[in-house]
C-alpha cells in the first residue's frame, strides 16, 4: 500500500526483525520511525492508510532506548572542569566519542571547583538536541562545591564552601548562573541546606545529596524539601549502620512523601561498588537505580596521569586514584560496560539492566515523555544491540549515528546543514587541528568533501566533513589528473578504523581528497 503524504511529506523508516525493549519487556514487533519520533503503526496504517518507506533488516537485535548518562567529568582526553579556551571543541569530542557506548544524552558534570572555574564554564554548556555532531546535552551537573570536607572524596579540600547567610545567594553567586544547570548535587546536613533544596527544587533542578555525613532523618528531610536523587550511592557517605543507616536508608525510607521516588546513582564499574553492595541495593530499590559512569578525562585513553578539575588522578587499569594516594577519583567505565557489569553481578534480566541506563535517568529528569522509551510519540533515540549487550549501531532523532561493521570496524556518520558548520567543526590530524573547507561537489550517489587544508600530517587523518563518516586515511590524496566533474571513486586505504576498499593515489602534499561511500548521510 502506498504511503499517504497528506500528514507529512517524511519517509516512514519501519525497523524489522527486532525485539523492542517496550513495556518493560522485550517485543518482537517493528519499529516505525518518521521525523525523529517513533509512530503508532495502527495510527499510521488505520488513520493515514500509510506504509513504510523504507525498511530495515536489524537481524534479531535488541531495539533499546538510548543510554542516558546523568554523572560523566569528562573522557578522551577532555575534563569538564577545567576553563580551557577550547572547552566547547572538547565537549563536543566527548559527545561524539560517546555514541559508540551507546550514550545519547548527557550531563557534562564539574566537580569542586573555584567560582572563576564556574563562571568561565558554564555559560559555554549549552543545551543541544543529539545527532550526527553527537550525543544530546541536557544540562550540567553541579557536584560540589557545597559538600562535607569529611566526605569529599576527590574533591580538592581548599575549593569546598558552605551556607553562610545569603544561601541560595551564596550558591549563585558561587555558579554564576543556573541557566544551563539540570542537577546539583550538596551535602543536606550544611545549615541552610533546606532553604537551597527548596529554591532549586522550584527552579527544576534536581537535587541530588552526596559527599555527605547526613544521617537518615537529615536526608529525609532533604526528600521532604524537594531532594530526589543520590549521588553514586555508598560512595563518599557514611556507612550504613543498622541503627542510623544514613543516607542509604532513604532506599526503604517511609517518610517518602507519597508520590516522589527517591533514585540513587551507582557505578556498576566493578571497582566503586562490590556485587554484593550493588545487588541489596537493587533488590531493596530497583526501580530507582541509575547507572552513572562516573567517568574522568582519562576514559578512553592509556594509563597514565590525568586530571579531575583541580587534582592530578592516576590511572592504574581500571582504578583511578587522587596521583600518590589510594582515593578514587572517578571512572574509566563506559556506560555500555556498566550495563554489562550490572547485569551480570544481580543476575536481573536484560530489561532492567537497559531501563537502569535508560528509562531511570529519563524519569529521574522528568522527560520520560520523550526520552528513556520507545513509547509512540518519543524521540526516537535508540540502540541496536546484540544478546551479550554490546553496542551494534546508535540513532537519534531516528538516523544512524554510529555503527559498528562486521569487520569489527566502526565509524560514525555526520550530517552538516551547511558547508560553513562543516568547516568549523573540530577535526583531528594526531592532533586537533583546524580544517578549511574549499570545495564541494556530488555526483550520483556520492558526495565528497572536497579539499581540506593544512594538515599538520597528511598521512595520518582523520576529519568529519559534509555528509562524511567519520575515517582515517593513511594514503587518500587528490591527484591532478582527476578533474572534479568525473565521477569519484573510493581511494581510501583499508584500515581497521576505516572499512572501505583498498586503493591508492599520487600523493599531493598537504591535500587531502576525503570520499563518502554510498553509505553517507547527505544534509539536505
Amino acid at each position: 500500500m502506498p504511503s499517504n503524504k497528506s500528514v507529512s511529506d517524511a519517509p516512514i523508516v519501519q525497523f524489522t526483525n527486532c525485539r523492542i525493549l517496550r513495556g518493560h519487556r522485550l517485543q518482537r514487533e517493528d519499529l516505525w520511525v518518521r521525523e525523529g519520533k517513533i509512530l503508532n503503526p495502527e495510527k499510521l496504517f488505520f488513520d493515514e492508510k500509510g506504509s513504510a518507506d523504507i525498511q530495515l533488516d536489524c537481524k534479531d537485535s535488541i531495539i533499546a532506548p538510548g543510554f542516558i548518562d546523568v554523572q560523566i567529568n569528562g573522557g578522551f582526553g577532555v575534563d569538564f572542569s577545567l576553563a580551557t579556551d577550547d572547552f566547547k571543541s572538547g565537549i563536543d569530542l566527548v559527545s561524539q566519542k560517546i555514541l559508540s557506548h551507546g550514550v545519547t544524552s548527557f550531563c557534562p558534570t564539574l566537580v569542586t571547583s573555584p567560582p572563576s572555574v564556574y563562571h568561565q564554564v558554564l555559560p559555554q554548556i549549552s543545551i543541544r538536541n543529539g545527532g550526527s555532531h553527537g550525543a544530546g546535552i541536557l544540562g550540567a551537573h553541579l557536584e560540589g562545591p557545597f559538600i562535607s570536607k569529611e566526605k569529599k572524596g576527590a574533591h580538592p579540600e581548599h575549593c569546598l564552601r558552605t551556607f553562610e547567610a545569603g544561601a541560595f545567594q551564596d550558591l549563585l553567586t558561587t555558579y554564576g548562573s543556573l541557566d544551563c544547570v539540570r542537577i546539583v548535587t550538596l551535602a543536606p546536613e550544611m545549615k541552610r541546606s533546606s532553604e537551597v533544596i527548596q529554591e532549586l527544587t522550584k527552579r527544576g533542578i534536581c537535587v541530588s545529596l552526596g559527599h555527605s555525613v547526613a544521617n537518615l532523618s537529615q536526608a529525609e528531610e532533604a526528600v521532604q524539601h524537594g531532594a530526589t536523587f543520590i549521588t553514586h550511592l555508598f560512595n563518599a557517605m557514611l556507612p550504613f549502620h543498622h541503627r542510623d543507616p544514613g543516607i542509604v536508608g532513604l532506599l526503604t525510607s517511609d517518610k517518602i512523601p507519597a508520590g516522589r521516588r527517591v533514585f540513587y546513582g551507582m557505578i556498576s564499574d566493578g571497582i566503586h561498588t562490590n556485587p554484593a553492595a550493588l545487588r541489596i541495593a537493587h533488590r531493596a530499590h530497583p526501580k530507582g537505580l541509575v547507572l552513572v559512569t562516573d567517568a574522568i578525562a582519562g576514559m578512553g585513553l592509556a594509563p597514565g596521569r590525568h586530571t579531575l578539575g583541580q587534582q592530578v588522578v592516576e590511572i592504574d587499569g581500571l582504578n583511578t586514584y587522587i596521583a600518590g594516594t589510594k582515593t578514587l577519583s572517578g571512572s574509566v567505565a563506559t556506560m555500555d560496560t556498566c550495563v554489562r557489569h550490572f547485569q551480570e553481578a544481580t543476575g536481573c534480566s536484560v530489561e532492567t539492566a537497559l531501563e537502569a541506563a535508560s528509562l531511570h535517568p529519563a524519569q529521574l529528569l522528568g522527560i520520560e515523555h520523550r526520552k528513556g522509551t520507545l513509547n509512540y510519540d518519543s524521540d526516537a533515540d535508540f540502540l541496536m544491540l546484540n544478546d551479550g549487550l554490546y553496542v551494534q549501531a546508535t540513532y537519534i532523532a531516528g538516523k544512524e549515528v554510529w555503527r559498528q561493521d562486521a569487520l569489527g570496524a566502526s565509524y560514525q556518520r555526520a550530517a552538516f546543514s551547511s558547508p560553513a558548520a562543516a568547516s568549523s567543526y573540530s577535526h583531528a590530524c594526531n592532533k586537533f587541528v583546524g580544517a578549511q573547507l574549499v570545495e564541494w561537489g556530488k555526483q550520483a550517489d556520492l558526495c565528497w568533501g572536497g579539499i581540506v587544508s593544512p594538515w599538520t600530517d597528511p598521512k595520518d587523518c582523520t576529519a568529519i566533513l559534509h555528509g562524511v563518516p567519520r575515517q582515517r586515511c593513511s594514503c587518500c590524496h587528490l591527484n591532478s589528473s582527476v578533474k572534479q566533474s568525473q565521477p569519484l571513486h573510493c581511494f581510501i586505504q583499508h584500515t581497521l578504523t576505516c572499512p572501505v576498499p583498498r586503493g591508492r593515489l599520487k600523493p599531493l602534499p598537504f591535500l587531502c581528497l576525503l570520499f563518502a561511500s554510498s553509505r553517507a548521510v547527505v544534509a539536505g
